[in-house]
């Protein structure tokens, strides 16, 4: 999935817990799905970023010298327009693109602690 062509708002939104924790029964879990995806979106994010703005990089011996790269500048104000990963990955979950599966947790291994 593309996630710079998601339909997601850019400012924070109300959101209705009833309609958040409906597939899971439980607002705690449907949190923490949505904040693993947050946090592998944020990761994904930043390595392409990274990875974009290295083909503008040089290095040199002298630290005061700086450069203003203006198609640099224009890369990092298209990540930085970007939705914040929590609203993409909270828009990918009311969209139903997110895919999980609870653990079951042994019976036995409950009682023998």
């Amino acid at each position: 999935m593309d996630i710079k062509r998601v339909n997601a708002p850019v400012t924070t939104v109300t959101r209705d817990l009833n309609k958040l924790d409906k597939e899971t029964g439980n607002i705690y879990q449907t949190v923490r799905i949505i904040a693993k995806r947050a946090n592998k979106i944020s990761v994904e994010l930043k390595q392409e970023l990274n990875r974009k703005l290295e083909e503008f990089a040089y290095y040199t011996d002298n630290l005061e010298e700086v450069f203003e790269n203006r198609e640099q500048i224009e890369i990092s104000k298209f990540y930085e327009r970007l939705p914040k990963p929590t609203l993409i990955a909270v828009q990918e979950y009311l969209e139903g693109k997110l895919h999980y599966e609870f653990k079951e947790q042994d019976q036995s291994s409950q009682s023998e602690a």
